[in-house]
């Protein structure tokens, strides 16, 4: 018999699992498959597992323990979501989501291949491409005033439920996460703040009139369905998307993943008001064993010197808002701060807000099957900076938490059922 390894689907979306096979194998016997991609930037991550084959010769990762590598257990997507990067604190972003896939290659071996030192040809082999975009998503490149980024548009006539895409202090425009929203069929602005084209290279405010011009912007669009849009955030995303369903009357429905709920290090403005930020305790950094820097306990002291004026008014929310938190996040503690937001809603005698907190689960909460990013480099800082999280959990929490969002945002900004 012919050795096989077979993956399926070959060519899909990136949040859709793949069933992997080897097949032609001799019985009870040990076998390892290998999964590698490249970046834009050609660095490499991989991952690998050790299986032994049943009976017939044959290893099915639904229902084939592995027995070491990169993960122990039945987990029919380990090889994706624990890809590693061979140069330690780089983080698997995909750029160019239009033109290309992530291709990842799988490699079936008949013995332990854990030697990187010694090349063993492989016996099968496979490759998977994995898409950030579906069929018929169009890409505009959106500069209209001040406004800068990229607005993705399912197909069909629409209107669309509309949605912005707020990234953290990574800057520039970040586009894998609203591309495969807009394949699941809401229309959505990956929205860049700064170190982006002509906006400021480095963020020394928020200024949330440019997050009202956004909304604004999106809110006019022909495609976009009325009254009201969401938010997707992450990270300093999140505080600013926060800040939007706070003070933004056009904000509807927010989605914040393990952001802080005060004013943080640097300034809000908007309009007339100014809020001051709180800054952080940085004689409270940690160092991992890793060498990456956490920053998880800079915040937490200030849970008795916090003065209201610091503090994001949630009560004064018109829309709902979804707080997905990691109890692992190393970055923050992002489960006091949602865990803080919800208390002040609940005193004020508002149901408006929900809290999703994963245990095990770390900072960069991303699409199902990303692989875990523990800790990456830093520039700004010179250093690698801790992001935390288990690798099993984590996973379950990307998957819990990517349905938990859809349903979210389908629930307040759809008016009529029929238009998804």
């Amino acid at each position: 018999m012919m050795v096989q390894l077979i993956a399926t689907p070959s060519n899909a979306l990136v949040d859709e699992p793949v069933s992997i096979r080897a097949t032609g194998l001799p019985p009870s016997h040990i076998v390892t498959i290998k999964a590698t991609v490249k970046d834009e930037k050609d660095n490499v991550f991989q991952s690998k597992a050790f299986y032994k084959t049943n009976e017939a010769g044959e290893v099915d990762l639904e229902q084939t323990p592995a027995l070491g590598g990169d993960y122990v257990g039945v987990h029919p997507m380990g090889l994706f979501f624990s890809l590693k990067p061979k140069k330690a604190f780089h983080r698997l972003i995909k750029k160019d989501v239009m033109n290309s896939p992530l291709c990842i290659s799988l490699d079936l071996y008949d013995s332990v291949n854990w030697l990187e030192t010694v090349r063993i040809p492989s016996k099968a082999s496979q490759r998977v491409q994995r898409w950030f975009v579906g069929p018929g998503v169009k890409r505009e490149q959106i500069q209209e005033g001040r406004v800068r980024g990229a607005l993705f548009l399912p197909p069909g006539k629409g209107p669309f439920p509309g949605i912005i895409d707020l990234f953290g202090l990574i800057g520039g425009l970040v586009e894998f996460r609203a591309s495969l929203l807009a394949s699941h069929g809401f229309a959505v602005l990956a929205l860049a703040y700064f170190a982006y084209e002509d906006l400021p290279e480095k963020l020394q405010e928020v200024d949330l009139d440019y997050f009202e011009e956004a909304a604004n912007f999106l809110l006019s669009h022909p495609k976009i369905q009325q009254p009201g849009i969401g938010v997707i955030s992450t990270s300093k995303g999140a505080e600013i998307g926060l800040a939007m369903a706070c003070y933004l009357k056009q904000v509807i429905a927010t989605v914040c993943i393990n952001g802080p709920t005060t004013i943080t290090g640097l300034p809000l403005r908007y309009q007339d008001l100014v809020v001051t930020p709180i800054q952080q305790a940085l004689e409270r950094i940690e160092v991992h064993v890793s060498g990456a820097v956490c920053f998880r306990h800079t915040t937490q002291y200030l849970q008795n010197k916090l003065y209201s004026q610091n503090i994001l008014p949630v009560e004064k929310a018109q829309g709902k808002i979804l707080f997905i938190v990691g109890e692992n996040d190393e970055l923050l503690d992002s489960k006091l701060h949602a865990q803080r937001a919800m208390n002040q809603l609940r005193r004020h005698g508002r149901s408006s807000g929900k809290m999703l907190a994963y245990p095990g689960a770390g900072h960069l909460i991303e699409p199902p099957y990303s692989p875990l990013c523990f800790a990456s480099w830093r520039p700004v800082l010179g250093q690698p900076m801790c992001f935390g999280g288990d690798l099993m959990a984590h996973a379950a929490a990307q998957e819990h938490s990517w349905r938990e969002i859809q349903k979210f945002f389908r629930k307040h900004l759809l008016q009529s059922r029929s238009k998804l």
